[in-house]
């Protein structure tokens, strides 16, 4: 069960917090289309968030219903293909942003502190489908020397509407993206625009996943996705509402679920956010469970749109998450490259 407490401090902002707990409801209608100061006040609350839980779910985000529901039919007709049609569609050995049908692996291989190591972490039960702005035609600008391969090609399978209804919700998950993290500037005490030109090229991995349903038991201790703590700046989820669903880690050590919210997102920060908030925001550890035995049957879907900053960004602490006694406490990295290393350890890209 959720806490019905919420993080410090949201109680005052009734309109914006729709529904308090760990994982609190806030609602960005107001910060969309009104003045700096309804901005201020959105970007405040979220800040108190990611002090705390790093986690929150929005709605009056602005995305179309009908968006959502032709992306999630097409991830339902897609992961309905027969085996031999999906793993025709499987990510090339060399890409490394993976896209197309997954590879097995194991996410909690490639988090710090993981409890065993990639060769004998148990792989996640559910299947992938990845697509990337990079594979577009004519859209990658890569810094010189960078690999080639991440303008590999995306791959599409032979369905009606597949790569519009991708495509389509893609852009609108880019705008949202930017939205918050144009509010998350606010939050830290930056100008609005500063996270802009780290991002306006940006490599993020859209990822759809299946979690079949489960007709024999798991083996011990596997997960449909293990515990870890995502990599990017922030991670924008649809999920919906069948059971083993996603659950966070709270700072005392309680695993609590993650409710879904009609009409709503999810929203966590990632590493990297943590870096540039040299900790001052957190980035919250978090799986997805099996369902309980007596709904083995059901199937699952989410989608996952996996922010993460241009492949030549440097992530380093921010002007205002520093100061005297306060030193950086991460070394600077390259989003690109931390993406690939991260990839590599939990599939073997």
């Amino acid at each position: 069960m959720m806490p019905t407490t919420s993080p410090i401090g949201l109680e005052q902002h009734d309109a914006i917090v729709t529904q308090t707990g760990y994982v609190p409801v806030i609602d960005l209608g107001s910060a969309r289309g009104q003045g700096p100061e309804a901005r201020l006040a959105v970007a405040r609350t979220l800040g108190t968030v990611c002090e705390t839980s790093g986690f929150f779910t929005v709605v009056g985000h602005g995305v179309p219903d009908a968006a959502v529901s032709d992306i999630y039919e097409a991830n339902r007709k897609f992961f309905a293909l027969p085996d031999e049609q999906k793993t025709a569609l499987r990510s090339a050995p060399g890409d490394p942003l993976m896209r197309g049908f997954g590879r097995e692996g194991s996410v909690a291989a490639a988090t710090a502190g993981a409890p065993v190591a990639h060769e004998r972490a148990l792989p996640d039960l559910a299947q992938t489908f990845i697509y990337n702005r990079l594979g577009e035609p004519g859209v990658a600008r890569l810094p010189a020397g960078a690999d080639p391969m991440l303008a590999t090609p995306n791959l599409w399978p032979d369905l009606p509407g597949f790569a519009d209804a991708y495509r389509r919700y893609y852009a609108l998950m880019e705008e949202l993206a930017q939205e918050i993290m144009r509010l998350f500037a606010l939050a830290l005490d930056l100008p609005e625009a500063w996270f802009d030109d780290k991002i306006d090229d940006h490599m993020t991995n859209m990822v759809a996943n299946y979690y079949p349903a489960q007709p024999t038991p798991p083996a011990p201790g596997q997960l449909r996705k293990g515990q870890h703590s995502d990599w990017g700046s922030l991670t924008v989820l649809y999920q919906d509402a069948a059971p083993g669903g996603l659950q966070v880690l709270d700072k005392t050590g309680r695993w609590l679920d993650v409710p879904c919210v009609e009409g709503s997102f999810v929203v966590n920060i990632g590493d990297l956010m943590a870096v540039w908030a040299n900790d001052r925001w957190v980035s919250t550890v978090h799986r997805v469970v099996n369902p309980p035995r007596e709904h083995a049957d059901r199937e699952r879907y989410s989608i996952p749109f996996f922010h993460q900053p241009n492949f030549d960004a440097l992530i380093e602490c921010i002007p205002t998450c520093a100061g005297a006694g306060n030193p950086p406490r991460h070394r600077a990295v390259r989003s690109g490259e931390y993406l690939k290393d991260k990839l590599r350890l939990a599939f073997g890209a």
